[in-house]
């Protein structure tokens, strides 16, 4: 069963407003990262500022997270229902270097990591790169 957007905000202690119901429904139909500028299509009359702002407060709530795939612009994916974005429920992701779609691999856990004494893990991000299903075709 779907839950409905605003319940999803609401669930997470962010304020529905339209501006984020519109970006959090676009999201949700995602099956791949999106990129601002990518967002900022979607939208005729959005202002890149307020679409920062949207995503920077999902991002703070948990609702998507960000991923660095070195194409050279930060992308956002949704995160599941009950992420909480700590390093042990970090998954890798995969860069399609013909697409330069990214998708989330949520079923491969991102590997362990041994640090030394006083360093201490805070985020990790791998990013598998090569051809996705559908350039393959």
């Amino acid at each position: 069963m779907k839950i409905p957007i605003d319940d999803k905000l609401n669930s997470k202690n962010v304020k529905p407003t339209a501006m984020r119901e519109l970006v959090l429904d676009v999201l949700i139909k995602q099956t791949t990262a999106i990129s601002l500028s990518d967002l900022e299509q979607k939208f005729e009359k959005a202002d890149k500022v307020t679409l920062y702002r949207t995503l920077k407060t999902f991002e703070e709530n948990k609702i998507i997270h960000s991923i660095d795939d070195g194409s050279g612009s930060v992308k956002y994916a949704m995160c599941t229902d009950t992420c909480q974005c700590n390093p042990a429920e970090l998954h890798v992701h995969f860069f399609c270097t013909m697409c330069q779609k990214t998708y989330c691999l949520n079923e491969i856990p991102v590997p362990s990591v041994s640090l030394p004494v006083n360093f201490d893990l805070q985020s990790i991000n791998m990013v598998v790169k090569g051809i996705c299903a559908n350039c393959r075709r």
